[in-house]
């Protein structure tokens, strides 16, 4: 019988690979379902929502009502992120991302099914507020136990690479809500399309979200929480308390918050805002803006695991500061090239800003924040950074950008000057975090040894001390 080939891995080793394809493939899947519900709102209330549910006859206050809904969603994440980062921490990344999935999957497809102002009157737009809120809760406790789910299972020596599979699910679902009401509205009426086809990209949602839960099912719990589980007596009984009592995490989530300022009035610029501007005050076509919104953030989804690996070497840190004061300095020319250069010039600056700058940045952020916290409170404690800082830094962006517009007259300098000041503030709060006392190194200093979990996690300086 002939030798095995020298160069086939021992069966461990191809068992490992399987399991971690499966990680990244239910991490990867479970965010980009979530986010696309999520951003299905966002496109909808930009485009359909003020017609259907605030008829104000005045199109400027029927926008702003929309995206006032929009907000909710954002004030309503923080509470979903507590109440699923306890959760997360005492029983589970696995099961608890399981639920928030379905909470997700079924307040989208509830709206979808939702009758107009003209069929329900008020009780619409209150019907469509209280599943707006069941969106934030779920997506509240979605992004932290999706990115530990991929980090904590990661190999050390990379953990920026797995780190960033998880970000790519908000591009794509970003892709897949404005690529497919551009569908809709291109082959639809515009009567139909407000009718009923916005309806269809909302039900959608119900399929989608069976497949994830079903791959999530698969997955192991992650190495660190089963660590803490043989450990259970060192466990915080109440994650929130031990994350505000310790001096170094109380430092971390605040800075941590400040960090993620300018990224999320980034996104929710390019990403949200940029298509309201370009229909209404630029009178650019509604399906043509679409498809720049939805090719720039397939471009972003192309570059983020490019950015992953990337953290692995220069380190997470230094990379998100880096590209937060990227956006910082691009804000003025893009919106001035936004004015001057028609449709395809605002399809090009898009794919510049949000799919390069965005997605250098943001491929460093769930490793960023993974290392802010232990494992025994990292669930919470990337929940509030990144949720609570979702009501300043994402979830009014939109409705700060529309008034900003008004006063400035239909110019966006004043939004600009806005933008720029988020960037600042992000970077100088980036700088403060000290490599030091990070809970796992990325970059020149990260450990190049592989291990499925973080035990090989170092702990800070300024604990051993």
């Amino acid at each position: 019988m002939p030798d095995a080939p020298l160069t086939s891995p021992p069966a461990d080793e191809r068992a490992d690979r399987r399991r971690l394809r499966t990680v990244v493939l239910s991490s990867l899947l479970g965010t980009t379902v979530e986010w696309y519900d999520f951003f299905l709102y966002s496109t909808a209330a930009g485009l359909v929502f003020g017609k259907l549910f605030f008829p104000t006859g005045n199109d400027t206050i029927g926008t702003l009502l929309s995206f006032a809904t929009f907000a909710v969603g954002f004030l309503a994440r923080p509470i979903g992120g507590l109440l699923f980062g306890h959760i997360g921490d005492r029983i589970g990344r696995k099961r608890t991302l399981a639920v928030t999935m379905g909470v997700m999957g079924g307040s989208t497809t509830l709206i979808g099914l939702l009758p107009t102002y003209e069929t329900a009157g008020v009780w619409a737009p209150v019907l469509l507020l209280v599943l707006r809120v069941a969106q934030g809760v779920a997506l509240g406790g979605e992004w932290a136990g999706a990115v530990l789910l991929s980090v904590e299972h990661g190999p050390a020596c990379r953990k920026g690479r797995y780190g960033g599979y998880p970000q790519i699910g908000l591009v794509l679902g970003l892709a897949l809500g404005t690529g497919a009401f551009a569908l809709l509205s291109n082959v639809l009426s515009d009567e139909a399309f407000l009718n009923y086809g916005w309806r269809v990209a909302f039900l959608v949602s119900l399929a989608l979200v069976v497949l994830g839960i079903a791959v999530r099912l698969k997955v192991d719990e992650t190495p660190a929480f089963q660590q803490i589980e043989r450990r259970r007596q060192a466990a915080s009984r109440i994650p929130l308390a031990q994350l505000l009592r310790d001096p170094g995490t109380r430092r971390h989530t605040l800075l941590g918050m400040a960090a993620r300022w300018g990224e999320g009035a980034a996104f929710n610029t390019w990403g949200v805002f940029a298509i309201t501007y370009a229909t209404s005050t630029l009178k650019l076509p509604r399906t043509s803006v679409l498809l720049a919104v939805t090719s720039a953030a397939l471009l972003m989804a192309v570059l983020i695991p490019l950015s992953g690996s990337l953290v692995d070497r220069q380190g997470a840190r230094r990379m998100y500061t880096t590209g937060i004061a990227l956006f910082g300095l691009a804000v003025f020319p893009a919106f001035l090239l936004f004015r001057s250069t028609g449709i395809w010039g605002f399809a090009v600056t898009l794919a510049v800003t949000l799919g390069v700058v965005h997605a250098y940045f943001y491929g460093a952020q769930g490793t960023l924040f993974a290392a802010l916290f232990p494992p025994e409170v990292r669930y919470t404690g990337m929940s509030v950074v990144y949720q609570l800082s979702g009501v300043f830094a994402s979830g009014i962006t939109p409705l700060l950008m529309t008034t900003f517009l008004a006063l400035g007259h239909g110019t966006p300098w004043i939004a600009c000057g806005y933008l720029a000041t988020t960037a600042a503030v992000s970077v100088w709060a980036t700088s403060r975090i000290r490599p030091s006392d990070m809970y796992f190194a990325t970059g020149s200093a990260a450990p190049r040894t592989h291990t499925a979990a973080l035990s090989s996690e170092r702990a800070p300086a300024s604990a051993a001390r």
